[in-house]
C-alpha cells in the first residue's frame, strides 16, 4: 500500500485542508503483509472521524492500512474540525465539502479512484457515523453502502437538551427547526424511503455506550423502511478496541472475498 499525505485546496471551505489517502499497491517481500491491486479502477472509502479528532486518527488508532491491504481498496481519511460534517447555520459549509467537493478532488488527483457509485463507500465512528450516514441518505447519488459505528445519529435530540448551548446552535441552528431539516436523519431516511438509489447500511454500537440509545431507535426506523441493514450491537462502550474490531467488519462488508486469494 502506498500512504499518502496530502494538503490542497477546498473552494467549499475557502481554505487549505489535509486528508491521508491510502492506496492500493500490488507488494510482494514485506515482512508480514502482502498488499494486493487488480489492475482495474479501485473501490473507494471515505473514512470518517469523530469529534475530538482529525485525519490522522485512524492510522494512529487502528491498523487500517494493513486491513486495506488485503481488500484492495482505497481509504480517504480527510480532516473536518468539528463541523458535524454539516453545512452549519453559522460557520462553514462541511457537507457539501466532504460529501461532494471532495470525491470530485479525489478522483481528479487519483484517476483509478472508480466514479462508480456501486464502488463508492463512507463509514466513520461517532460523529463519524453520523456523516457516513448522512452521506448514504443525503448524497445517495455518490455513495451506495455506508457504516456507522458507535454513530450519533441524533445531534438533533443532542440540541433540544442543550438549547443554549452555542455550538450546536451554530452546528445546526435553533433547536426548533432541526426536526425534519437536511441534517435530521430520520426525516433523511424517510424521504428515500422508495429511492432505487437508497444506500446499504450497516451499524455496530456497543451496549454500553452512550449513544445505544440513538442506534437503535435508527436500528428500528431503517428495519421498518424496509432498508438494507446489517445491524450488530455487543459489549462495549465508547472506545477504540472495539472500533479497531469493527472497522474489519466493515470492509469485511464492503468488499468481501478478497482477502487471503
Amino acid at each position: 500500500m502506498a500512504l499518502l499525505h496530502v494538503d490542497f485546496f477546498s473552494h467549499v471551505l475557502g481554505m487549505e485542508m489535509q486528508m491521508d489517502v491510502i492506496l492500493p499497491e500490488a507488494t510482494r517481500g514485506q515482512i508480514g503483509m502482502e498488499a494486493r491491486d487488480d489492475g482495474g479502477d479501485w473501490q473507494t472509502l471515505y473514512l470518517l472521524h469523530g469529534m475530538s479528532d482529525d485525519h490522522t486518527i485512524w492510522q494512529r488508532r487502528t491498523s487500517i492500512e494493513r486491513y486495506a491491504a488485503d481488500k484492495g481498496i482505497a481509504v480517504v481519511m480527510p480532516t473536518t474540525h468539528l463541523g458535524w460534517y454539516t453545512d452549519m447555520y453559522r460557520g462553514l459549509k462541511y457537507f457539501s465539502f466532504a460529501a461532494v467537493e471532495l470525491p470530485k478532488i479525489c478522483r481528479q488527483m487519483f484517476p483509478r479512484m472508480s466514479h462508480r457509485r456501486e464502488d463508492t463507500f463512507a463509514a466513520g465512528l461517532s460523529m463519524g457515523g453520523y456523516g457516513a450516514l448522512k452521506f448514504g441518505l443525503r448524497a445517495p447519488e455518490t455513495f451506495s453502502r455506508v457504516a456507522s459505528l458507535s454513530g450519533g445519529l441524533d445531534p438533533v435530540a443532542v440540541a433540544l437538551r442543550e438549547p443554549e448551548n452555542p455550538f450546536w446552535r451554530d452546528v445546526f441552528g435553533p433547536p426548533e427547526q432541526n426536526a425534519g431539516s437536511f441534517n435530521d436523519l430520520f426525516a433523511a431516511a424517510e424521504a428515500l424511503k422508495d429511492s432505487p438509489i437508497r444506500p446499504d447500511v450497516y451499524m455496530w454500537c456497543g451496549t454500553e455506550d452512550f449513544l445505544y440509545d440513538q442506534n437503535v431507535r435508527m436500528r428500528d426506523h431503517l428495519r421498518a423502511l424496509g432498508y438494507n441493514l446489517v445491524y450488530e450491537e455487543s459489549p462495549g462502550d465508547h472506545q477504540w478496541k472495539y472500533w479497531d474490531a469493527k472497522i474489519q467488519t466493515v470492509l469485511d462488508w464492503l468488499v468481501p472475498g478478497k482477502e487471503g486469494e
